[in-house]
């Protein structure tokens, strides 16, 4: 019995010895593989398909070459177990949801966003705290450099519930860096636009969806007198769907409907030339606002944006038409009763300064003034959208065997 104690006893520091030894070599080979392992391409791992089901590697690292491969694996590790959701995915799994939008119709209804929004956020940070403020209108400038000092005086006519964006026609955006809310805003460039070519490709009902009104505003205002705030509390009280803030004396006049008066806080008819009007219901007597500063509740917008530039009969000219002019006189079809619908704003009023600075944009052709030009087309449009107008309408009417009165329609 004593043999095998002693023996034991011999035994134990060569194991221990071993143990030591092995731990060692355990640690070393650890601390080297851990730090090697950042730098071995998650493209030349040989992972299951399982795992990382259709992403591209080599994508990934490029995008994100910032990350190591590791915190990668930690992300996707993540993803795929977030709240246990399962990583089973079968690829016979078919869907098609026909109420989807247009070229969604495989895409799960829970993932679909149909609409978006202006909203600025951060970089950074928890997505539901991006935002301190929500803002519920949203205003419009079509404007070159030139204007910059009273676009800067009009912008802080709007409060914080106002998200602001100009459309710069002369290409120049930083020099308004100078303004503090310039900063805050959202600047679109495209050289010698239309506010109506910008609003057709950049004002898409869908990306307005949280506004509840939406001003698309001429550069030449003077809204010394204009209070937003309760210009918005005047268009919800009296019903107004398409409006626009009347217009003072020394303005620049056209027409009789959008003259400002003294004794209303809205108006929706006038008295204009004999022969101008033949329903006192129909524009310019009624259901008119001017393209200058017009007002859009949510879904007049949604309406009218359909109808810019018309070109339902000829899909090889689409968008065409970029001055807008003829537009006032359609903007009825978007609001019904119209007559009731859309009406001007006298407590709340504007100057229209009148300035010509987009007329400046135009070329100098066959011995005529820029300015010359571009008048020359807006008339011409506007004759375009009238003959496309009734001619679309004649035709739906025709299709469905109702008789066209000439009298109430064009």
């Amino acid at each position: 019995m004593g043999t095998p104690m002693r023996s034991g006893m011999i035994r134990r520091p060569n194991e221990t010895m071993r143990l030591i030894v092995t731990t060692f070599i355990s640690i070393v080979f650890g601390f080297f593989l851990g730090v090697s392992f950042p730098t071995i391409s998650l493209t030349k791992m040989n992972l299951p398909s399982t795992l990382l089901p259709s992403i591209d590697l080599g994508y990934i690292e490029d995008k994100y070459s910032g990350l190591s491969s590791q915190a990668l694996l930690n992300v996707w590790s993540l993803i795929r177990h977030h709240k246990g959701l399962s990583s089973y995915e079968p690829e016979d799994t078919k869907i098609w949801v026909s109420t989807n939008p247009q070229g969604a119709q495989r895409l799960p209804p829970g993932i679909v966003a149909s609409e978006s929004d202006l909203y600025l956020r951060r970089l950074y940070g928890i997505p539901s705290e991006d935002l301190i403020i929500k803002p519920r209108y949203l205003v419009t400038f079509t404007v070159g450099y030139e204007q910059k000092e009273n676009i800067d005086k009009a912008v802080k006519k709007f409060s914080e519930n106002f998200s602001i964006l100009l459309f710069h026609y002369d290409g120049r955006t930083t020099e308004w860096d100078e303004f503090e809310w310039s900063k805050r805003a959202i600047h679109v460039s495209v050289l010698k636009q239309t506010k109506w070519w910008y609003a057709k490709r950049f004002l898409h009902p869908d990306i307005l969806a949280p506004y509840d009104y939406i001003f698309i505003w001429d550069e030449d205002l003077g809204l010394e007198d204009f209070d937003a705030e309760r210009y918005i509390s005047l268009v919800k009280k009296h019903g107004l769907e398409i409006s626009q803030p009347g217009l003072s004396a020394n303005s620049g006049l056209t027409w009789q409907m959008t003259r400002k008066r003294d004794d209303s806080e809205v108006h929706k008819e006038a008295e204009e030339r004999d022969g101008w009007c033949t329903d006192p219901h129909l524009p310019p007597c009624a259901a008119f606002v001017e393209i200058m500063a017009p007002v859009f509740s949510r879904n007049a917008w949604r309406c009218v944006w359909h109808m810019i530039q018309l070109t339902r009969l000829n899909p090889d000219i689409q968008n065409d038409l970029v001055h807008g002019w003829g537009l006032d006189f359609a903007l009825r079809r978007c609001a019904e009763p119209a007559h009731e619908k859309i009406g001007v704003v006298d407590a709340q009023w504007i100057v229209h300064q009148t300035v010509p600075s987009l007329g400046n944009q135009g070329n100098s052709e066959n011995g005529k003034a820029p300015w010359e030009g571009v008048r020359e087309r807006c008339q011409k449009e506007w004759a375009t959208f009238q003959s496309r107008m009734t001619l679309a309408e004649r035709a739906y009417l025709k299709e469905k065997g109702i008789e066209y009165n000439t009298s109430t329609n064009g």
